[in-house]
């Protein structure tokens, strides 16, 4: 777990919380956050592993956690790096 601490580290503006990583997002209006989450739909998907999303007219709050360890695993890690770069 202690290369996963350093690889959360190198992702800007995510915390992990307890057994999650966490990062809230802003938008210009509802379109842009809703097209954000329609991309990373799609990449979850394709990595079968699936964030916990909530919307809020410009505002998108994303958890990342593997239910199976009930904590943060790579995939986790991967995904966040993903999301990144899509910003």
């Amino acid at each position: 777990m202690e290369d996963f601490e350093k690889e959360i580290k190198d992702l800007a503006g995510w915390e992990k919380v307890e057994n999650k990583l966490k990062k809230d997002f802003k938008f210009k209006d509802f379109i842009e956050a809703f097209s954000f989450v329609t991309r990373i739909a799609l990449i979850s998907e394709k990595m079968n592993h699936h964030p916990d999303i909530t919307i809020s007219y410009n505002s998108v709050h994303i958890d990342l956690t593997t239910h199976d360890i009930n904590s943060v695993s790579k995939n986790d890690i991967i995904l966040a790096g993903k999301i990144e770069e899509l910003i």
